[in-house]
């Protein structure tokens, strides 16, 4: 039975891991510099800083929603359970507290565009630069 619980310090280290196995499988474009970078920024700044919401299994965690307001910051769940429902209960219960929602994915991501296509939600912009500046382009989506 999966559980939707909110986020607890000791919780880190294992979505830091979930991040990194699923940033892995979704952005294979990254390079391993990239990635080292932006496990730090996980790790150090977002889940510090976002409310998060984290999938519990049997067994642990097995994905996490990490809202900055209206705006998903990030999701992420265990490769292992792709395609369980694990990132649609994440959203549904976010936006049972937030409402509306928005999120930007990367446009190579063609998994994750179609994931968020599936739960309502509707592109509404692109950019071509990611935070970073890479030249990565950038879908915003948004679930009203």
């Amino acid at each position: 039975m999966l559980k939707i619980r909110p986020y607890e310090p000791i919780d880190r280290d294992q979505l830091v891991d979930i991040w990194e196995a699923a940033s892995r499988v979704g952005h294979p474009f990254l390079t391993e510099s990239d990635i080292q970078e932006q496990k730090a920024l996980v790790r150090d700044v977002y889940l510090p800083q976002a409310q998060n919401w984290v999938a519990q299994a049997e067994h642990g965690a097995v994905g996490f929603i990490g809202l900055l307001d209206n705006f998903v910051g990030g999701l992420f769940v265990d490769p292992r359970v792709h395609r369980a429902g694990v990132g649609r209960k994440l959203v549904e219960h976010a936006a049972l507290l937030k409402g509306h929602l928005e999120v930007e994915v990367y446009a190579r991501n063609e998994a994750a565009v179609l994931f968020y296509h599936r739960v309502s939600f509707v592109e509404i912009g692109r950019r071509s630069t990611d935070d970073q500046g890479r030249q990565l382009e950038l879908i915003r989506l948004r679930r009203d």
